[in-house]
């Protein structure tokens, strides 16, 4: 999709603690860590709040986590035109819908709807995956798979390689195959925890290097998100460090 450099972004999600009344001092902190981009996952509170905070921390949002399946369309494209986001993202959908082909085509039909919404205010749609598409199988294939065929081609994917590879998916096919509709990948350099989920597909931690370069091809943001309990800056620091150096 982009014969440049992906930039790197991180899902605000990873610093969901430190957000609230200090979220302005944390956007000015993750700009001091080299981010030009954030991924915010609330942009309907107070979309005039969060515009001015970026502005002032010298960061923009061109992607952002938005419920599409649950709140007002034009809630959601009013809220993106005045942040400034380009693409809204789908997060989640209910795993019941990909139980059978019926569910993945009622949810591919109101994603193409919003799809062809959005592209009258010059805006974008995507879907983000989970586990779930991937370990569910209808006719023998991932509904995942079944999900992508039947989404508009203007419907972007973002896929996050952690949760793809536990949910069965092999990364290292799945970024080159469809290079053409991945706009973006959600990636992270930590150990899972003991608690973790094991990956069901091709193991992706360790290897985020090689995620990162097939990523380069074709995709335009590499967005950091991590989960970690306690302080999260420490390993936002450090997987900033990681994948900006993976980019260089």
């Amino acid at each position: 999709m982009t014969d440049t450099t992906p930039a790197l972004s991180i899902q605000l999600y990873s610093v969901r603690t430190e957000l609230g009344d200090r979220r302005a001092d944390t956007l000015r902190r993750l700009a001091g860590l080299g981010y030009a981009h954030v991924e915010p996952y609330d942009i309907l509170t107070d979309p005039e709040r969060l515009a001015a905070e970026l502005a002032d921390a010298g960061l923009t949002a061109p992607t952002a986590h938005v419920k599409l399946l649950d709140v007002p369309l034009e809630d959601a494209i009013a809220a993106a035109r005045t942040v400034g986001v380009r693409t809204l993202l789908v997060p989640w959908a209910d795993p019941a819908l990909f139980a059978d082909r019926d569910g993945v085509e009622s949810l591919a039909r109101t994603i193409n709807e919003a799809a062809e919404v959005a592209a009258a205010h010059d805006l974008r749609v995507g879907y983000h995956n989970h586990d779930f598409e991937f370990s569910t199988l209808i006719d023998g294939r991932a509904a995942w798979e079944l999900l992508v065929e039947l989404l508009d081609e203007r419907v972007v994917l973002e896929v996050d390689t952690y949760w793809a590879s536990v949910g069965g998916a092999d990364v290292f096919e799945l970024l080159p195959r469809l290079a053409d509709r991945i706009s973006a990948v959600h990636v992270n350099d930590e150990e899972p925890e003991p608690d973790d989920p094991p990956a069901l597909g091709v193991p992706v931690v360790g290897r985020m290097r090689e995620v990162v370069a097939l990523a380069a091809r074709s995709c335009e943001l590499v967005v950091v998100e991590i989960v970690v309990d306690g302080d999260p800056l420490p390993a936002v620091e450090r997987n900033t460090r990681f994948f900006a150096a993976a980019l260089s």
